[in-house]
This record gives C-alpha cells, sequence and structure tokens, in this order.
C-alpha cells in the first residue's frame, strides 16, 4: 500500500478523516443551531402566551356583560370590570383583529424570507468555494466548512449569551461605583450624581447643573451604556465637568408607593430633586428628558412646580406628540379601537394594585417591527451577524452584548398611571 503523506495516512484514510470530521462538526452545529433557536422562540413566544391570558381574562367579562366602561375601571374579586359589547361590535372588532393579525403574519413571513435571503447569499459563496476546492482535489475543504459552521453555532448558542452575561459591569450605572454617588431619595426614585470617568476632569461645582430624566420603559441605565467605551448619555455631560444628575426608579416590585404613583407623584418627586440640585449649585436647573422622560419633564413644566427651579429644558427624541408618530403611533392606529386599550396589557398584582405588564410592553415594540423581531428573524440576524465576520475571527462585540443585556434583563413592570400617560401621548394630539 502506498503511502503519499508524512503523517503515514494514505489518501482514502485522509478522505476518510475529514469526512468524519465534518460529520462530527455538523452534528455538533445541528445541536448548537437548535438550542439557541429555541431561546429566540421563548423570548418571543412567552410574552405571546401572557398576553392571551390578559386578552381571555378582558373578553370573558365583556362577555360576561359587566356594565362599566371598560375605561371606568372598579376592581372586583381582583379583576376589572368592563362594559359589555353588543354582537355587531363583537363581529366588527374580531373581524378587525383577524385583519390585523393577517397583516402582521404577512409581514412575518416576507421578513423571515428576507433574512433566509440574506444569509443565504453569504453562506452560500462560500459554500460554492468550498465544494470547488473539494472538486479540485482538496479533500480538508469540506472539513473546514463545517468547521465554519460549528463555530458559527457555537458562538450563537453559547459564546453570545456569555459575553452578554459578562457585560454587565461595564454596563449601565452601578451605585457601588465611585463615579456614581447617590444624593437623595423619595418613596419611588433615587437621585444621583454622576461623576466623570475621563482622567483629569473634575466637577466644576459652580457650573450650571443638568438633571437627567430617563424614560420609565428604557430605563436609566441605558443612558449609561458603556462609559467606558465612551457610549454614555450622562457620561457625555459629565466628562465635560458638568454637575450631572439623574433619577433612577425603584424596583417596582417591592414598592407598592411605586406601583400606584401618579403623574403628579412624579412632577413631586422632580421638585424635590431639582430643589436638592439648585441648593447645591446656586443655579438654576437644566432638565434633561430623554424619550418618554422628556414627556414626564414637560408635563411637570407646564404645571407650573418647577417654574422657580428650571430655567432651561432639554428633549431628546421625546414622543411630546406621539400621533405624528409613523412608528408605534401608525402600528396602534391600525389595531381596532376595542383592542387598542391598556386592560390588555395589565397585570394585577398578589396585593391587588395593578401594573402595566412590562414585558409586554417590550413585546409590543417586537410586533410593530415583526419583519425583523420574529424568532426566525432574530434568529437569522444574528447568526448573520458572525457571519459576516473573516474565517477564524468570530468576534463579539461589546455593543451587542450590551445591548442584549438590556433587552434581556431590563424589562420591569411600569407603574399603570404613568403608562396611561404613554398611551395618552400615542392616542390624542397634544393640542386635544
Amino acid at each position: 500500500m502506498t503511502r503519499s503523506d508524512p503523517t503515514g495516512e494514505t489518501p482514502f484514510e485522509k478522505m476518510l478523516g475529514n469526512a468524519m470530521s465534518a460529520i462530527t462538526d455538523g452534528f455538533a452545529a445541528s445541536g448548537d443551531l437548535a438550542a439557541a433557536f429555541s431561546r429566540y422562540t421563548n423570548e418571543f413566544f412567552i410574552p405571546y402566551l401572557i398576553s392571551t391570558s390578559y386578552f381571555q381574562d378582558v373578553e370573558q367579562h365583556r362577555v360576561r356583560g359587566d356594565q362599566r366602561s371598560v375605561h371606568d375601571k372598579v376592581r372586583v374579586s381582583g379583576k376589572h370590570r368592563v362594559r359589555h359589547a353588543d354582537l355587531k361590535e363583537t363581529a366588527d372588532a374580531y373581524q378587525g383583529l383577524f385583519q390585523f393579525n393577517l397583516s402582521l403574519w404577512m409581514r412575518a413571513m416576507k421578513g423571515a424570507a428576507d433574512s433566509f435571503s440574506r444569509y443565504l447569499s453569504v453562506e452560500a459563496r462560500r459554500t460554492f468555494d468550498a465544494m470547488a476546492e473539494l472538486g479540485a482535489g482538496d479533500p480538508a475543504a469540506l472539513r473546514r466548512l463545517m468547521r465554519r459552521k460549528a463555530e458559527l453555532a457555537e458562538t450563537l448558542a453559547r459564546r453570545y449569551p456569555e459575553a452578554i452575561d459578562a457585560i454587565a459591569p461595564e454596563y449601565g450605572l452601578h451605585a457601588e461605583c465611585a463615579q456614581t454617588v447617590k444624593v437623595d431619595e423619595t418613596d419611588r426614585f433615587v437621585l444621583y450624581q454622576v461623576l466623570p470617568t475621563d482622567s483629569g476632569v473634575d466637577v466644576r461645582e459652580g457650573a450650571k447643573p443638568v438633571f437627567v430624566i430617563p424614560p420609565y420603559v428604557l430605563g436609566a441605565n441605558i443612558l449609561s451604556f458603556l462609559p467606558g467605551e465612551k457610549r454614555s448619555y450622562v457620561h457625555s455631560f459629565a466628562n465635560q465637568g458638568i454637575p450631572t444628575y439623574i433619577r433612577v426608579l425603584k424596583n417596582i416590585d417591592y414598592s407598592e408607593v411605586l406601583q400606584t404613583m401618579t403623574g403628579e407623584d412624579d412632577v413631586t418627586d422632580t421638585r424635590r430633586f431639582c430643589e436638592e440640585i439648585h441648593n447645591r449649585h446656586g443655579r438654576g436647573v437644566t432638565l434633561n428628558g430623554y424619550c418618554q422622560g422628556g414627556f414626564s419633564a414637560l408635563a411637570g413644566l407646564l404645571s407650573g412646580r418647577l417654574d422657580d427651579l428650571v430655567d432651561a429644558f432639554i428633549t431628546c427624541v421625546a414622543p411630546i406628540d406621539g400621533t405624528r408618530s409613523t412608528g408605534l403611533s401608525g402600528f396602534l392606529s391600525d389595531l381596532p379601537g376595542r383592542f387598542n386599550d391598556l386592560d390588555y396589557g395589565t397585570k394585577t398584582l398578589e396585593n391587588g394594585n395593578a401594573v402595566a405588564d412590562g414585558k409586554l410592553m417590550g413585546w409590543v415594540y417586537k410586533l410593530k417591527s415583526i419583519e425583523t423581531e420574529t424568532p426566525v428573524s432574530a434568529f437569522l440576524r444574528d447568526l448573520l451577524m458572525f457571519a459576516r465576520q473573516p474565517d477564524g475571527d468570530i468576534s463579539i462585540g461589546k455593543t451587542a452584548a450590551a445591548l442584549n443585556y438590556w433587552l434581556n434583563y431590563e424589562r420591569f413592570d411600569l407603574p399603570l398611571e404613568i403608562t396611561k400617560m404613554s398611551f395618552a401621548s400615542y392616542s390624542t394630539p397634544i393640542g386635544e
């Protein structure tokens, strides 16, 4: 028997070894891809199951003919009584809901097909190249191709979730950190001063202070995204020496006062914090509202209760009049009016308090962007993020890890009255 390889392998043995390696990598890739896809599926369908539970609860009360208006809720045995809808109204609403769901389904299918096409356009080239190399007499080409696919699958199934968890110390605000100093607190919020992270920068105590109001839905940590990478909204002010403050919502699971807070409570706490900041620096406060926080801050200013403390106002991507948005407002306008109601996203806690379900609120944004947020589309999008990288050099960026950390771990329930304010900003023009 002729041996032509320095390792002592015959061509047949080498071909067999490459084939076995390719098969082994293929099985490993299949298992990892299945595990990864199940994770994406769970992330999408668990909120779906929650929403169907709320939907059935509200609709059962309608069918039973409870006589209260859906907008004039009263507590009865821990549930909300809602008005009885007549048969024609119900039929029309369900027909509209069917058309709405059909439209979502069509958009989801198109999005999945587009995602698969984009992934295929990248991976098909690699596969054709490997087949060409194999046909040209390179028996290791198929092994290299399958090893690459196994690495992609392992990255998506294991390394990516590990990187997401590992980014926690670098992401967001950390109360225990020397650059985050607790200044004051109420039953609902904690006020922190954000200190500079850039070397050589000190707080200019006589400078005009900035008080950042973060959004309830997105949370405060997203405004301190990755300070170490200079990707932080609040640190963009602090690192200029500007006295920078931010209020952080307490954990709603452990605060009944927070669960029942109103817009008036928001203004009361904002005024208290503005007083503290004004007293510390002796200057008028610049109120800086980000996203939903901009709308809340505007409401506080229009109440007149901040006039003697705030003399400048900044908003950033604030939905002052959400009805002008072609995104979320347009999405909600397509939903039949009967179902465009916060009852379908309201959770009743064991203590009887009603709150807006945070997971469900986040899921609504996925439905709005259903083309890219179904399990198939999201799975292929992230797989393609790694597939586009060079062979042997699959890296996970901190930005992607931090963004997914926020998506995975920062979905909290919201006070119902505050959620009503946001809902109104997207359904009622500000002039009305």
